[in-house]
């Protein structure tokens, strides 16, 4: 039994394999839902391999090590120092992110992010979230205006589901998730591995809506009470950012965004290559237009544009000897992505990067992984405080 699983978080089944013949992919908002009976056990969604046993992948990033990466760099991976699970670092062509096929003859299979990295992230996602901000967002809960029923909760690039498996316990009251994602299997994880009941014993239901997150509309949120993501802002870009924005404004509900990067990294001791490596590692977060590190500010920006008061607290990523395994896929992925986009670290990251790892498996390495978390609450209507 791993440490990540004796600490309470899901275990993630193993990848599944191919789409059985004739059927189809999901199309742009189509609804998945699924159904919980009076026992706790769940219908899959239609189209998805469920039932006993069944595997599913799931997350933002990584791979289980018998899927092709995509670009079919897998073994060349496997002997470099700069490997890494895949989603802790680049794997595949310069500016692709790291995701994987079922099938790499397949072009019309999608890429998808598979589950061992955020498994392995679960733990220290949690710890990091900011508590600091759960107050404010129940107060406003409290007084939504018009409010009947349960919280009507749209978690945005669910990925495996952690953010409700996080915040759901810790409000009161029932509640109704709607998961968003383009895959269905991640989505049939994150719903099977929903939680069941709020911090009051109140009853959790959950449904799947397949789509992209980046052309959201307000339409999407139509009668939301709260939008919630998780490691997403950093990996939009401007105008998908302007679009999320826009469809919160437009549902009038607020919205905690949590752990997007903030483009500063500590690690104890100190190591003259340190300051180097996250330059040019958030030089690659920019790739393509995405957010990267600027995310947060971007993000605050365009809710403030639309009338929302706007509240940041700092949630670090915490390393030290009990999250070794954390630390040195991170550490893997944060020097590939540096040597990535610059090339020419290369020799000089190998050496520090084996430095790294020695000193992480001595227990001697601790690391701060700086994000922001950012609630955003709309302008008060019908008298409400």
């Amino acid at each position: 039994m791993t440490d990540t699983m004796k600490s309470g978080t899901p275990a993630i089944p193993a990848q599944p394999g191919p789409r059985q013949a004739g059927s189809a992919p999901g199309s742009e908002g189509e609804v998945r839902s699924v159904r919980r009976t009076g026992n706790g056990e769940q219908g899959a969604p239609d189209g998805v391999g469920g039932g006993q046993g069944s595997a599913v992948t799931a997350g933002r990033t990584g791979t289980a090590p018998d899927v092709g990466l995509v670009g079919g760099a897998a073994a060349a991976a496997a002997d470099s120092v700069l490997s890494a699970v895949p989603g802790a670092g680049p794997v595949g062509r310069p500016g692709e992110r790291a995701t994987v096929r079922l099938r790499d003859a397949d072009p019309e299979e999608p890429p998808r992010y598979a589950p061992e990295w955020l498994q392995l992230r679960e733990p220290a996602d949690a710890a990091a979230r900011a508590q600091d901000l759960l107050d404010p967002l129940r107060i406003r809960l409290a007084n939504l205006p018009g409010r009947t029923g349960a919280l009507a909760v749209h978690d945005l690039g669910c990925g495996t589901g952690s953010m409700g498996r996080w915040l759901a316990p810790r409000l009161d009251g029932a509640q109704h998730w709607v998961l968003h994602d383009r895959d269905p299997y991640l989505l049939h994880f994150a719903a099977v591995a929903s939680p069941r009941s709020a911090a009051d014993g109140s009853r959790v239901s959950v449904e799947t809506r397949r789509g992209d997150v980046g052309r959201l509309t307000p339409d999407a949120l139509s009668g939301a009470s709260l939008v919630t993501a998780s490691a997403l802002l950093d990996v939009l870009t401007r105008d998908e950012v302007f679009t999320l924005v826009d469809a919160c404004a437009g549902a009038g509900c607020p919205a905690l965004l949590t752990l997007s990067v903030a483009g500063r990294v500590e690690l104890t001791p100190g190591d003259p290559l340190d300051a180097e490596i996250a330059e040019a590692f958030n030089a690659h977060q920019r790739r393509a237009g995405l957010l990267g590190p600027d995310a947060v500010t971007v993000t605050c920006e365009a809710f403030a544009a639309r009338g929302a008061s706007v509240r940041v607290h700092p949630s670090p990523w915490r390393l030290g000897p009990e999250q070794a395994a954390l630390t040195e896929q991170w550490l893997r992925g944060w020097v590939g992505a540096a040597v990535e986009q610059r090339p020419d670290l290369r020799e000089r990251a190998e050496r520090y990067l084996r430095d790294r790892l020695a000193a992480c498996a001595a227990g001697e390495l601790r690391v701060l992984v700086h994000h922001s978390d950012l609630l955003a609450l709309p302008r008060p209507t019908g008298g409400t405080a």
